[in-house]
């Protein structure tokens, strides 16, 4: 089982879908699953994919598909491209990433975000300067010197720019890659999905992926109106005065939104208590889910939050199998007991 939640997480991470871009990856994953008369697949207006069991599911399991990213803010007049960022992370930890630039045409183009003036030998304070989007740009892997050479590869103001995820599944475990969050829970669904459809006769579950989550809205539509119960599986909070561990799932009572409901929250615990899972409870000082953006937009549902322990969460992530595969066993035993 593990095996193949990480190979399905590596592929995934190989299909670049930051928020706001990313059909690709939903196409992907509809694709996997069209041929099976037992699903009921439905895409919202917005681009969110639902694949039920059943025609009026009353348990929705939901992770979010989309990844941080950026886009060109500004050609710059030296051939450089100012960035703004698709959700919130720590320049510090994505300075000397390749990225790939994609034009509004499908063409693709490598470069790096750097620092302006990153050279050491030229630049005293290249230490000590802040990181901030004003002082930092993409280096474009192009011979051009101006904003004309950048004009004439047909990039612009508005063009989609992905991180490269560094994948890597280590003899120890350990799985290191950006987009973690959350994509390690979008496998273990994928996987969950495929788990369900070998049995005769299933519950009225369904999974739904939602696309803009990174930008607070992703479960704010779509869901169907007979799901009473929505557990959302998203990555775990590791650091300090945190509970969460790359071993365990986490479940999360509260997070910046709010407490999570206490009858979804108590079964959890005891689910996990009864199945042998290692888990731990925990607090999430900053942090919202798909599920905060349910219950914000109206949704009658009591809602759990559930998910692997992610190390250096909105960078260089990491967490090891042995939390997936925990994430998968209290999944599966919540549906099981729903």
């Amino acid at each position: 089982m593990i095996k193949e939640i990480v190979s399905t997480l590596e592929s995934i991470l190989k299909i670049n879908s930051p928020t706001g871009y990313t059909e690709n990856v939903l196409e992907y994953i509809e694709e996997l699953f069209g041929v099976n008369e037992k699903l009921i697949i439905k895409n919202s207006n917005k681009g969110s994919l639902c694949i039920s069991f059943d025609e009026n599911p009353e348990l929705l399991i939901t992770g979010h598909i989309d990844t941080l990213g950026a886009m060109v803010k500004e050609v710059k007049g030296n051939g450089t491209l100012e960035i703004t960022q698709l959700g919130s992370y720590p320049l510090n930890s994505f300075e000397g990433e390749y990225v790939t630039i994609r034009n509004s045409k499908g063409k693709l183009f490598s470069g790096t975000l750097l620092l302006n003036n990153p050279a050491a030998h030229v630049n005293k304070d290249v230490r000590t300067e802040k990181r901030q989007l004003q002082n930092m740009s993409i280096r474009v892997d192009e011979i051009i010197d101006s904003e004309i050479g950048i004009q004439e590869l047909g990039i612009n103001v508005g063009d989609f720019i992905f991180f490269d995820t560094r994948f890597e599944h280590t003899k120890s475990g350990f799985i290191k890659s950006r987009f973690l969050d959350d994509k390690a829970c979008a496998a273990v669904m994928i996987e969950l999905i495929k788990d369900l459809g070998k049995k005769s006769k299933n519950k009225k579950v369904g999974f739904f992926f939602s696309n803009y989550e990174e930008v607070g809205h992703g479960s704010c539509v779509g869901i169907p109106d007979s799901v009473s119960e929505l557990l959302v599986l998203d990555m775990a909070v590791i650091g300090d005065g945190c509970a969460g561990n790359e071993s365990a799932v986490s479940i999360c009572a509260k997070d910046s939104s709010g407490p999570y409901d206490f009858k979804v929250t108590n079964k959890l615990r005891e689910l996990a208590v009864k199945n042998k899972i290692n888990y731990v409870i925990d607090i999430y000082p900053y942090y919202g889910s798909d599920g905060s953006a349910a219950v914000r937009a109206g949704y009658d549902v009591r809602v759990g939050l559930i998910g692997p322990g992610v190390s250096a969460s909105h960078g260089v992530e990491r967490t090891h199998q042995n939390a997936l595969k925990e994430t998968y066993n209290l999944t599966k035993a919540y549906i099981e007991n729903f």
